[in-house]
């Protein structure tokens, strides 16, 4: 009988715990997640093995560890044993008041959790908790009641987005415009970038709107220096008030990123945009109206749409 035999499995969940809040790279993730999905043997595997099962190198899975704060891989593998002898943790499970959890229910460190759920179902339900951080931050209103009217008053009106956080500047200024009469989408850098953020602010724009998000390009930070020292203000959406974007911003708002996956989720990025896009059409309603309108009517005399 081998180790892996004579040792309980360690419990995916506290494997996963390792991970939570730690920022890896898309690589390190593939291996995180080997480890998971291979929990019960992960604690036996050899860094060349763990390197053949998540087809990364060996330096990549020293690296992983080292992410995690360990010295390396042993000392990672030796933790993962600990769970390995221990699977089920130290902690207690039950629900609220000490009633217990649902039937395939636990709760763990004040979240719940689904004792047959495998990483996919974890990530989403992390995501809907990330949501409902967010939904409990927008309970004071003042800060993004300040961005929106900031972002009201700018025409043109600049929205930046490189790298990851493109598709979601796009697919905010898809929106905006229905609502603003020039919206201009920064989602390509290069030496241009600084050139498109004079022009912007010499057609009158008096506000930027950027999205960082991890892992933070250097050149959308470089942008937020450059848009401020052309007069832009600057409003950011980011992860966190500890971006290294939220230095070179006016008005920062944090929305939380899902990282439980090989790449981020950014549902509450995504919602944040979509909420700060309500509150410029609040801060200039009659506007905002008017153009919605004149959007309507065009549609239907074009036929754009079919229901």
């Amino acid at each position: 009988m081998n180790d892996s035999e004579a040792v309980p499995a360690a419990s995916a969940e506290r494997v996963l715990d390792l991970f939570t809040g730690v920022r890896l790279t898309p690589t390190q993730r593939r291996i995180a997640h080997s480890l998971v999905q291979h929990a019960g043997s992960a604690a036996f595997l050899s860094a060349a093995e763990v390197a053949e099962l998540a087809r990364v190198s060996q330096p990549s899975v020293t690296r992983f560890a080292m992410a995690l704060g360990y010295d390396g891989y042993p000392a990672l593998r030796r933790r993962l044993r600990e769970f390995a002898v221990n699977p089920a943790g130290t902690g207690q499970s039950g629900g609220p008041a000490g009633l217990p959890a649902p039937r395939g229910e636990s709760r763990r460190g004040g979240r719940r959790t689904y004792a047959a759920d495998n990483e996919m179902q974890r990530a989403v339900r992390a995501e809907a908790r990330q949501l409902s951080t967010l939904a409990d931050q927008l309970g004071d209103r003042d800060r993004l009641t300040a961005a929106g009217t900031l972002l009201a008053g700018s025409t043109p009106l600049p929205v930046l987005g490189l790298r990851a956080a493109a598709p979601l500047a796009t697919y905010f200024g898809f929106f905006a415009a229905k609502v603003r009469p020039d919206v201009r989408v920064l989602a390509s850098g290069g030496s241009l970038l600084p050139e498109r953020l004079e022009q912007t602010r010499e057609a009158g724009a008096t506000a930027l709107l950027a999205i960082v998000l991890p892992r933070y390009p250097r050149e959308a930070v470089d942008a937020l220096v450059e848009a401020r020292a052309v007069g832009l203000a600057v409003v950011l959406i980011t992860d966190s008030l500890l971006s290294p974007a939220a230095e070179h911003a006016d008005l920062v708002l944090p929305a939380p990123v899902g990282d439980q996956l090989v790449f981020d989720l950014h549902a509450a990025p995504m919602a944040l945009a979509m909420v700060l896009l309500q509150a410029i059409c609040d801060a200039a309603p009659g506007e905002a109206q008017r153009r919605l309108e004149q959007f309507e009517r065009s549609a239907a005399q074009r036929n754009v749409f079919i229901g």
